[in-house]
């Protein structure tokens, strides 16, 4: 039977709870192939897999579990070998670039903030701090509600202002949390979230950075601030990933090796 791979690890971080169980259905039961310093989190893979839901979840939860014991380099979802001596194999031609990247990631959690504002106070503060949206607003309240033409104009105007402050805040809470964190990685835009920021944190610096987030809130009450970790740092493995993908290349070709 063919062999799935979830990620790679430190030897001696390599172990998991008996309850993780991994992809298909049934879900096969996850074990740990040793080479030297690395590891690989696998297990059988399933005949046919797609990236259904379930799938994808167990793939993450092997990742999370795999995460509580030290840093985990991800393998992209469905990559398959055809044996569990081609993994090892992979592991040792690809060790020194695998050992490089697990030691830049060790000891450091991932915090990822969300931000949004406060529909209601972020209008009022556009409104205090723009003399001519206040104005405008001003006119149209004597006016009885203004024209079409005013009323349109200042929804435009307290939309562009809107988006302005989303920009500056997003900038702002970068600006300010950056030097609790030794990374950054910022989401793309379209998120949902004015601001969808990863920071690779020192574990023990983990207060100083929660800190910083509880003092933002205080001094900005329109914005809203969620704080999820601390979680594998997946936002950082981009280089690791490149190694990943390598990886999962190389598991192909070993096994068209094989085969010749």
């Amino acid at each position: 039977m063919s062999t799935y791979v979830y990620g790679i690890t430190h030897a001696s971080h390599a172990s998991l709870p008996k309850d993780v169980d991994g992809v298909g259905d049934p879900p096969r039961p996850v074990r740990v192939l040793r080479e030297g310093e690395l590891a690989a989190i696998v297990s059988d893979a399933p005949e046919e897999l797609r990236p259904k839901r379930r799938d994808l979840l167990a793939h993450q939860r092997v990742l999370d579990a795999a995460g509580e014991a030290g840093v985990v380099l991800p393998i992209r979802f469905a990559s398959v070998s055809p044996t569990d001596e081609t993994v090892t194999t992979v592991l040792a031609e690809r060790a020194d670039h695998l050992l490089e990247r697990l030691r830049t990631l060790e000891g450091k959690a991932e915090y990822n903030l969300k931000a949004n504002h406060n529909e209601e106070a972020v209008l009022q503060l556009v409104v205090a701090d723009n003399d001519e949206i206040r104005s405008l607003a001003e006119a149209n309240r004597q006016a009885g509600g203004g024209s079409q033409e005013d009323k349109v104009r200042l929804g435009e105007m307290i939309a562009a202002a809107l988006q302005a402050r989303e920009a500056a805040d997003a900038d702002m809470l970068q600006r300010e949390l950056s030097p609790s964190a030794e990374a950054v990685s910022a989401a793309p835009s379209s998120t949902g979230w004015l601001a969808n920021l990863s920071f690779l944190i020192d574990r023990g610096s983990a207060a100083r950075f929660l800190d910083a987030v509880d003092q933002l809130r205080r001094q900005h009450p329109h914005l809203e601030l969620r704080v999820n970790g601390p979680l594998p740092p997946y936002s950082f493995v981009d280089d690791a990933s490149e190694h990943a993908e390598g990886t999962a290349k190389a598991f192909e070709a070993t096994a068209e090796q094989n085969k010749g």
